[in-house]
Protein backbone atom coordinates (compact mmCIF):
# COMPACT_ATOMS: atom_id res chain seq x y z
CA UNK A 1 0.00 0.00 0.00
CA UNK A 2 1.69 3.51 -0.92
CA UNK A 3 1.71 6.29 1.93
CA UNK A 4 -0.44 9.27 1.40
CA UNK A 5 2.80 11.51 1.33
CA UNK A 6 3.51 9.42 -2.18
CA UNK A 7 0.42 9.41 -3.79
CA UNK A 8 0.26 13.41 -3.26
CA UNK A 9 3.39 13.79 -4.99
CA UNK A 10 3.15 16.46 -7.14
CA UNK A 11 -0.19 17.75 -6.50
CA UNK A 12 1.11 20.92 -5.26
CA UNK A 13 2.90 21.79 -8.53
CA UNK A 14 -0.34 21.38 -10.33
CA UNK A 15 -2.56 23.03 -8.13
CA UNK A 16 0.09 25.90 -8.18
CA UNK A 17 0.79 25.97 -12.26
CA UNK A 18 -3.83 25.95 -12.38
CA UNK A 19 -3.51 28.90 -9.81
CA UNK A 20 -1.39 31.17 -11.33
CA UNK A 21 -2.48 31.95 -14.53
CA UNK A 22 -5.88 32.44 -13.02
CA UNK A 23 -3.97 35.27 -10.25
CA UNK A 24 -2.21 36.54 -13.48
CA UNK A 25 -5.56 37.74 -14.89
CA UNK A 26 -6.81 39.12 -11.89
CA UNK A 27 -4.31 41.06 -11.38
CA UNK A 28 -4.45 42.08 -15.04
CA UNK A 29 -7.73 43.14 -15.00
CA UNK A 30 -6.91 44.92 -12.32
CA UNK A 31 -4.33 46.92 -13.47
CA UNK A 32 -6.80 47.64 -16.26
CA UNK A 33 -9.30 48.89 -14.80
CA UNK A 34 -7.28 51.72 -13.10
CA UNK A 35 -5.32 52.89 -16.31
CA UNK A 36 -9.30 52.69 -17.90
CA UNK A 37 -10.21 55.36 -14.51
CA UNK A 38 -6.74 57.15 -14.74
CA UNK A 39 -8.07 58.01 -18.93
CA UNK A 40 -11.41 58.60 -17.84
CA UNK A 41 -10.25 61.08 -15.69
CA UNK A 42 -7.86 62.94 -18.42
CA UNK A 43 -10.94 62.78 -20.79
CA UNK A 44 -13.23 64.49 -17.96
CA UNK A 45 -10.47 67.12 -17.44
CA UNK A 46 -10.21 67.65 -21.06
CA UNK A 47 -13.91 68.30 -21.61
CA UNK A 48 -13.91 70.65 -18.67
CA UNK A 49 -11.05 72.85 -20.24
CA UNK A 50 -13.02 72.48 -24.03
CA UNK A 51 -16.47 73.58 -22.44
CA UNK A 52 -14.30 76.73 -20.84
CA UNK A 53 -12.52 77.19 -24.32
CA UNK A 54 -15.79 77.06 -26.43
CA UNK A 55 -17.97 79.36 -23.80
CA UNK A 56 -15.63 81.85 -24.05
CA UNK A 57 -15.81 82.02 -28.18
CA UNK A 58 -13.07 79.86 -28.53
CA UNK A 59 -12.54 77.53 -31.51
CA UNK A 60 -13.35 73.47 -31.39
CA UNK A 61 -9.68 73.04 -32.93
CA UNK A 62 -8.19 75.60 -30.29
CA UNK A 63 -10.29 74.03 -27.82
CA UNK A 64 -8.54 70.68 -28.68
CA UNK A 65 -5.14 71.76 -29.02
CA UNK A 66 -4.18 71.11 -25.56
CA UNK A 67 -5.58 67.65 -25.15
CA UNK A 68 -3.86 65.24 -23.95
CA UNK A 69 -5.81 62.22 -24.93
CA UNK A 70 -4.93 60.95 -28.73
CA UNK A 71 -8.25 60.42 -30.98
CA UNK A 72 -10.69 62.07 -29.30
CA UNK A 73 -14.17 63.58 -30.74
CA UNK A 74 -15.52 66.25 -29.61
CA UNK A 75 -19.39 67.12 -29.58
CA UNK A 76 -20.85 70.05 -28.67
CA UNK A 77 -24.43 71.46 -27.74
CA UNK A 78 -26.18 74.89 -26.57
CA UNK A 79 -28.99 75.57 -24.29
CA UNK A 80 -29.79 78.83 -24.08
CA UNK A 81 -26.73 80.71 -21.92
CA UNK A 82 -24.68 76.62 -21.16
CA UNK A 83 -22.61 75.26 -23.48
CA UNK A 84 -21.77 71.70 -23.01
CA UNK A 85 -19.36 69.57 -24.38
CA UNK A 86 -19.28 65.90 -24.86
CA UNK A 87 -15.74 64.18 -25.86
CA UNK A 88 -14.94 60.41 -26.64
CA UNK A 89 -11.96 58.60 -27.24
CA UNK A 90 -11.42 54.88 -27.53
CA UNK A 91 -9.71 53.35 -24.78
CA UNK A 92 -5.37 53.12 -24.61
CA UNK A 93 -5.50 50.46 -22.59
CA UNK A 94 -5.08 47.16 -24.20
CA UNK A 95 -7.75 45.19 -22.41
CA UNK A 96 -10.25 47.76 -22.88
CA UNK A 97 -8.91 47.87 -27.11
CA UNK A 98 -9.61 44.31 -27.25
CA UNK A 99 -13.15 44.81 -25.49
CA UNK A 100 -13.84 47.84 -28.01
CA UNK A 101 -14.37 50.36 -24.81
CA UNK A 102 -15.52 54.11 -25.16
CA UNK A 103 -14.51 56.54 -22.85
CA UNK A 104 -16.89 59.56 -22.66
CA UNK A 105 -17.02 62.63 -20.52
CA UNK A 106 -19.29 65.93 -20.37
CA UNK A 107 -19.07 69.47 -19.18
CA UNK A 108 -20.91 72.33 -19.42
CA UNK A 109 -20.38 75.95 -18.76
CA UNK A 110 -22.14 79.50 -19.12
CA UNK A 111 -21.17 80.79 -22.46
CA UNK A 112 -18.94 84.45 -21.65
CA UNK A 113 -18.38 82.99 -18.78
CA UNK A 114 -14.98 83.41 -16.78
Amino acid sequence: MRSTTEAERGSVTAEFATVVPAVVLVLACCLASVQLAGQQLQLQDAAADAARSLARGGSASGALGHVSVPGVRLAQSRSGDVLCVTLSARSRVPLGTLLGVTLRARSCALAGGL
